[in-house]
């Protein structure tokens, strides 16, 4: 009996704090104190032995000898890690659910090749069971990117605790997402040159047709550009309306692209529009490293735990990557997206950057300040100053380790987060099942 009462009793524990049931915080009111840790403050600085104060969540005071005042909540973290929340900054996080296997839970991509006015935040699902598992691993803010064949659409950057995608919005429409077609050649003529042959054709030129939607694309921007000009017109058009923020600085264009070839056009996209552009995938971004400085062209390098680009490149090329970004000073960021990850790995990609020429703290910066840079909300977060919202994890060690990564609090604008997820959840469910203690 005693048995029975004891497994009801952790079932009960369970749907208590079901995931369905982790709500959002509410809005943060009153004085907090983060006591006694070692801040990082994302900008190369470390403080030991630190405070950090929250007043109304904002982060009003950081250093050493900061003593509670009035009513002032107090929490200990003594001998723990004080960092910036991480952003992932391109995800189809709240997008995409189980993956194209399950299109009702797809939602990331529009048929067409030009999806200007399409807005990625109207489509963001806020009650993605995906979210929480990034939060444990302190992961607070996301850059919510649509996919599409040419022009995607309109990123916005997201808080990770939120009811609705209206409350998740932390800096909305700030991106325009471009998927630059490959400048490659394939050998022979590509898989389908013996079936033109065949059928009495001749196979296409890729590049040929590259280039040609690389000049639509230029033409419509053109195009657009001549229409918002014009102070009265006779019926809307949304995309040329979608890319006005583009001409204006108010947002940038996020060009999807890996090989040096097409990083070349998009210097030319700089050049003839003076865009604000930022590189994404960007493998090949290394080997003209000194060009995107002088254009100052920022990147966000996607997944380094992948092989080489080139077959000649070395096989830690990828690893080393960031450290070569980080020396011609490129303003640059790591990603995860791997879509087994789901973006969780963030802070282990950084960490392997660590380990191949880039030091703990620029490593920690390229997955919170210069993140922040690149997504232009740095006024508000990615570092621990007096000022910014207290996006904020504690970690019981270092958060880019994974042998030591533990995530004990997590703050959103001051809101304290519950730390549960379905991953959790699994965990203790089959430590019961079978004993394990």
């Amino acid at each position: 009996m005693k048995k029975i009462l004891f497994s009801l009793a952790v079932l009960a524990s369970f749907s208590g704090f079901a995931q369905d049931n982790v709500y959002p915080a509410p809005a943060a009111k009153g004085v907090v104190l983060l006591k006694g840790g070692t801040v990082h403050v994302g900008n190369g600085q470390v403080i030991e032995n630190a405070t950090v104060k929250i007043n109304n969540g904002k982060i009003e005071q950081v250093g050493q000898n900061i003593s509670a005042t009035g009513d002032a909540k107090v929490i200990d973290v003594t001998g723990k890690h004080i960092y910036p929340g991480l952003i992932l900054p391109a995800t189809q996080l709240g997008l995409q659910e189980i993956g194209s296997g399950v299109r009702g839970s797809n939602d990331f991509f529009e048929i067409g090749d030009n999806n200007a006015s399409v807005r990625a935040i109207a489509a963001y699902n806020a009650d993605s069971k995906v979210t929480n598992t990034l939060r444990s691993n302190g992961i607070l803010l996301a850059n919510v990117v649509p996919q599409g064949q040419v022009v995607g659409g309109i990123s916005s950057v997201v808080q990770l605790d939120a009811w609705n995608y209206e409350d998740a919005a932390y800096a909305i429409d700030n991106g325009m997402q471009f998927y630059m077609p490959s400048l490659l050649a394939r050998p022979g003529g590509g898989r389908f040159a013996a079936f033109f042959a065949q059928m009495g054709g001749a196979p296409t030129d890729p590049v040929k047709q590259a280039l040609e939607t690389i000049e639509k694309v230029k033409q419509f921007f053109r195009d657009a550009k001549a229409w918002n000009a014009e102070p009265v017109h006779a019926e809307k058009n949304l995309k040329y309306e979608a890319v006005k923020p583009l001409f204006e600085k108010k947002q940038k264009l996020y060009v999807h692209a890996s090989q040096v070839n097409q990083m070349l056009v998009a210097i030319d996209f700089v050049k003839e529009f003076g865009f604000d552009v930022v590189l994404v995938g960007a493998s090949e971004a290394y080997r003209i490293a000194d060009l995107l400085k002088q254009n100052n062209i920022s990147v966000i390098l996607s997944q380094m735990h992948n092989l080489p680009t080139s077959d000649d490149d070395a096989v830690d090329q990828p690893y080393a990557a960031p450290a070569v970004l980080q020396k011609a000073g490129v303003l640059f960021c790591i990603n995860d997206d791997d879509p087994q990850n789901r973006g969780r790995n963030l802070p282990f990609n950084a960490g392997t950057a660590a380990a191949y020429g880039m030091s703990k703290e620029e490593a920690l910066t390229a997955i919170t300040l210069n993140a922040a840079k690149v997504l232009g909300i740095e006024n508000r977060t990615g570092s621990i100053e007096a000022g910014k919202d207290a996006n904020i994890v504690v970690s019981d060690g270092d958060i880019l380790d994974m042998r030591s990564s533990k995530i004990s609090h997590a703050f959103i604008q001051g809101r304290q987060l519950v730390l549960d997820d379905k991953h959790k959840q699994l965990f203790e469910r089959y430590k019961h099942k079978y004993g394990i203690k």
